[in-house]
């Protein structure tokens, strides 16, 4: 963060003093809602949670050299006390991008916000010092910790804003008004939340409702819902997709004998050939949004094309692809899990297994509510007809709608099996992979997954096993 004294912070976000001997000592360090993570100089962050109370740690902070607490209460050390401690952490982070005058980039969709907002961090850290959410911290306190890191030399702020109901995503880019606003695309995941894809599209579309006349919105032009977005928004439009009539483009399509895609990018400023690094057709979506982003900032196809091809993962658990000494390939893409979500992972699946016999260990996903049984039925039914060579399904109900949808669509009933959990799901696995197996792992986070991923990679000695 850049330096501010107890004293501006405390005007900023309206706060009282308390226990503060001299309001001039600054604040040089980085702001943080865990006492582990204090260094010298930084501002501690207290909030009362459901389990753990961060005013309890407040000392602890200090010890470790911290230079205030911002808290609700006082708490016996230095600290700026505040009636609402997120509002004040907002308004601080609002204060501080104002005065940077950094370019801030905002995106959101249902899927894929994590995977591309890492994209565009990695083709405009070519282009200028940035800063960007790092994993999935998206939410009201994330996102201005993530504002908070931004300094002088920042010249792109790339944040990633999630919604879990109408007018989340307006009170975010309140936080940090951008001038480039993207919407990646409108699908099912939390619409048992939001009560509908009509709600899904209504909040998304508030980051293009925030926009200046001065600004970019960013729009993926192949899902109708989000090309509507168009009427929504002062800014000028700039549209990605494979559509014709798309801005930023993606022709000739295909994917490398391990999955990778590989396209012609089209933009406005000129074309060049570009060969993702990660697995999956879905990322091409993806990589246009980026590259309108980039194209947005200034840079050339050929610039974008050379950044795209060599960017990597950058979040852990999303199609992580590690090869084990005896051949077997494990796909993590444990993160999280929606219905698009699971549908373009299982597509990965089919195409990096040409020729190998693949797995697909899938657990539920979460919060479908009215549309969850037909949803998993669906993934069942994808798998077989991906001819997936077995699924796995883990876990209670919706998983059971997972096997059964895979059953009733198969021709045997041997594509597909159903067990209890996790540990279950690595006993069989382990006694039935075969060296050049392909596994695919995935479910809603609140499943935990990853631990089947993690167990099959066990005992890999360092240097042997290459994640790609």
């Amino acid at each position: 963060m850049i330096a501010l004294s107890l004293a501006e912070i405390a005007e900023i976000v309206g706060g009282q003093p308390h226990d503060i001997p001299d309001p001039s000592v600054t604040v040089t360090g980085p702001v943080v809602i865990d006492s582990r993570q204090v260094a010298a100089g930084s501002l501690f962050v207290a909030f009362a949670g459901e389990h753990v109370d961060g005013h309890d740690y407040a000392r602890r902070a200090f010890e470790a050299g911290c230079a205030a607490v911002l808290a609700a209460r006082p708490v016996g050390v230095p600290a700026i006390v505040v009636d609402d401690v997120q509002a004040a952490l907002g308004a601080l982070a609002r204060d501080v991008v104002r005065r940077l005058g950094t370019e801030v980039v905002a995106l959101t969709g249902s899927s894929g916000k994590t995977s591309t907002k890492d994209l565009i961090a990695q083709v405009l850290q070519r282009h200028a010092p940035t800063v960007f959410t790092p994993g999935s911290l998206n939410n009201e306190i994330g996102l201005p910790l993530t504002a908070l890191t931004a300094s002088a030399d920042t010249r792109h702020l790339v944040l990633e804003m999630g919604a879990r109901g109408v007018g989340h995503i307006r009170y975010l880019t309140g936080l940090t008004p951008p001038r480039i606003g993207l919407v990646l695309n409108v699908g099912t995941a939390h619409i048992g939340e939001f009560g509908g894809r009509d709600q899904i599209a209504l909040a998304k579309g508030e980051l293009v409702e925030g926009l200046p006349e001065d600004g970019c919105a960013v729009l993926n032009a192949d899902d109708p819902l989000v090309r509507a977005m168009a009427s929504r928004t002062k800014a000028r439009v700039l549209f990605f997709g494979e559509a014709k009539d798309a801005d930023v483009r993606a022709e000739n399509v295909r994917l490398t004998a391990s999955g990778q895609p590989s396209f012609s990018l089209h933009t406005p400023s000129g074309c060049s050939d570009v060969t993702l690094r990660l697995y999956g057709e879905h990322h091409v979506s993806n990589a246009l949004a980026a590259a309108a982003v980039a194209h947005e900032l200034g840079m050339s196809a050929d610039e974008i094309a050379r950044a795209l091809s060599e960017a990597g993962t950058l979040s852990r658990w999303r199609m992580e692809v590690t090869e084990r000494p005896d051949g077997v390939t494990v796909v993590n893409d444990a993160y999280n899990a929606n219905p698009e979500s699971m549908r373009a992972a299982l597509r990965a699946l089919a195409a990096m297994g040409t020729g190998r016999r693949t797995w697909a260990v899938l657990g539920p996903m979460a919060e479908l509510g009215d549309d969850s049984l037909a949803e998993h039925d669906a993934v069942g039914r994808l798998a077989v007809r991906l001819n997936v060579s077995k699924l796995v399904a883990v876990g209670g109900r919706e998983a059971s709608w997972l096997q059964l949808g895979a059953y009733n669509e198969g021709s045997w009933g041997e594509e597909s099996v159903h067990v209890s959990d996790a540990q279950a799901a690595v006993d069989l696995l382990r006694s039935e992979l075969r060296p050049g197996d392909v596994v695919l792992v995935k479910a809603s986070r609140s499943i935990g997954l990853e631990r089947v991923a993690l167990a099959l990679l066990e005992g890999a000695v360092e240097g042997e096993v290459a994640a790609r």
